[in-house]
């Protein structure tokens, strides 16, 4: 009866500002990898931990690397300033992210603790800046933190105390193995370490034998995913890509989907093709571009989580700059050469209020499934991903389901009821589009895209300045036309859309006349609108508003 009882934030032995600061971030009671993994941590052994995305790993092992600070520096004998913690994760937007939680939950302790994120920038005096004032805990991808060593404005020999791992899984497959193994030459013998993992793979197994010491390994038994009460999970069998093209324009364009989504795709060039594809239709999107600078790519997931945008497009971190193992980083595949190879959407990143995630592409492994579907259903909000699926893909959709299924053999991934002959209306108007995204309107889409980078870029206003000519060519060089937009695609006429959803589209019209009461109801309920036909089953969802 003991073993149900959950351990509070509260019986834990943390320090009261910390204790403080988790009251003001709303968390009532820790998860069940808090719970299990924070008193092993402070009692000082090294832990392996898997626990699903969006779990609440990274304070699992903030908040022991900060009571342990702030033991030490209470009670310790009187030492220098020094770097005593190093956080390392594969991507960019992952140390910024990481960088914020830790200094939320130390804002009550701020002059006692510091934090710095040298993937901030890529200006190796800045990062010299930063790390002359010692800061208590390090946060950076591993090429960064190799960087600083490599340049002796980062010394860890003789003072680092705690090393934590987070996303380990994903390091190498990022292609930081190499920078890895040379890292932790610049490492003391004897440090604390955490490994924190959503999946457990030989790369997780490899990272394990070369950085932990008898670990307490905690395989908690939980879902990879929330359950079906959290997340609604289907798939939909489409008999060609023109068909997901069109699926995917009668649920955007008919607001069949509430709420703001993620379009997942396997290549950086679908991205394009599928953005164009969709403006042809006045649906506006946006393309979270690993060619472009981080400040733009964190300026997009800004704009999102602000309701700028309903829908993003992205790659997982298996294509967007994360190349096939044991490739060389940089070399991804065509098309997707340039993409930084420190960027990544797929796990990690904080999309707010995501309603539902659709898998354009069948994800290329059950673990970019797992990654991509932990963008929705995040705490206790609900959420749904929807896969659109080939019949050449059913095997390998087979294959995901097995492994999502898990020892029951339950079936996961139910199927969607649509009947595509309702919308078949529509699709001379998306052949048309389709025709319209060619390979040039998409070369220059993303031409577009950079040279707007280039004249708004602060880094290279010093350079105009001092070369004017280059800045009138770029600007008056031939204007570019990623594709022609037709504007009466943009309007969708009455006769054409099914009597079944008519009574849907009006009410969209009215969004903004809703009460806030009303409003609210709304995203509670289900945000993929049911489209259910008299003689077919499909499992009960919330109603329409």
């Amino acid at each position: 009866m003991a073993d149900s009882v959950v351990l509070g934030f509260e019986h834990m032995g943390l320090d009261p500002r910390l204790l403080q600061a988790v009251t003001d971030l709303g968390w009532s009671r820790p998860t069940l990898i808090q719970e299990k993994a924070i008193p092993l941590a402070l009692e000082g052994k090294d832990l392996l931990a898997r626990a699903r995305t969006g779990s609440g790993k990274t304070a699992a092992y903030a908040l022991p690397m900060l009571q342990l600070l702030l033991r030490r520096k209470a009670t310790g004998p009187a030492v220098e300033q020094a770097v005593r913690g190093l956080v390392l994760v594969p991507t960019k937007e992952l140390a910024r992210q990481a960088q914020s939680m830790i200094q939320q939950l130390a804002a009550y302790c701020a002059r006692d603790i510091r934090v710095a994120n040298v993937s901030a920038t890529e200006d190796s005096a800045s990062h010299r800046a930063v790390l002359m004032e010692k800061p208590d805990v390090v946060v950076g991808t591993p090429s960064r933190i190799l960087n600083s060593l490599q340049q002796d404005s980062l010394k860890l020999q003789d003072s680092l105390e705690l090393l934590v791992v987070d996303e380990a899984d994903l390091l190498f497959s990022f292609g930081f193995e190499e920078e890895v193994k040379s890292l932790l030459c610049h490492l003391p013998r004897i440090y604390q370490a955490f490994l924190m993992s959503a999946t457990f793979n030989e790369d997780v197994q490899a990272l394990k034998e070369l950085v932990l010491h008898n670990p307490v390994t905690l395989k908690l038994q939980e879902s990879q995913l929330p359950g079906p009460d959290q997340l609604e999970q289907y798939q939909v069998v489409c008999g060609t890509e023109e068909e997901k093209f069109l699926l995917l324009y009668a649920l955007l364009k008919l607001s069949l989907i509430r709420g703001k989504s993620l379009l997942f795709v396997n290549t950086l060039e679908r991205s394009y093709r599928l953005r164009l594809f969709l403006e042809q239709f006045s649906i506006p999107t946006c393309v979270l571009n690993g060619e472009l600078p981080l400040h733009s790519r964190c300026h997009i997931i800004s704009q999102f989580n602000q309701g700028f945008y309903d829908c993003v497009i992205a790659t997982d971190a298996e294509v967007l700059g994360a190349p096939v193992k044991g490739r060389r980083r940089g070399k991804g595949p065509k098309g997707d050469r340039a993409s930084d190879p420190e960027a990544g959407v797929a796990r990690g990143i904080d999309f707010h209020h995501v309603c539902a995630v659709l898998n354009f592409d069948l994800p290329l492994t059950p673990e970019a499934y797992i990654h991509r579907a932990g963008r929705t259903a995040r705490a206790n909000n609900s959420g749904i991903v929807l896969t659109f699926v080939l019949p050449a893909e059913q095997s390998h959709l087979g294959k995901i389901e097995e492994i999502l299924s898990g020892e029951d053999g339950t079936p996961v991934l139910l199927p969607y009821q649509f009947r595509m002959e309702e919308i078949e209306g529509f699709r001379y108007r998306c052949r048309d589009a389709m025709r319209s995204v060619t390979k040039q309107a998409i070369r220059e889409a993303r031409l577009k895209e950079i040279k707007e980078e280039l004249l708004h870029s602060e880094r290279l206003k010093a350079y105009f300045e001092d070369n004017p000519r280059d800045l009138q060519l770029l600007r008056h060089d031939l204007p570019l036309h990623p594709a022609v937009v037709k504007p009466h695609l943009g309007h969708v006429p009455d006769y054409l859309v099914p009597p079944a959803l008519r009574s849907l589209i009006h009410p969209h019209k009215k969004r903004k006349k809703l009460s806030s009461k009303k409003a609210k109801k709304a995203k509670t309920q289900n945000p993929l609108r049911s489209f259910r036909h008299r003689g077919e089953e499909r499992r009960p969802t919330a109603a329409p508003s």
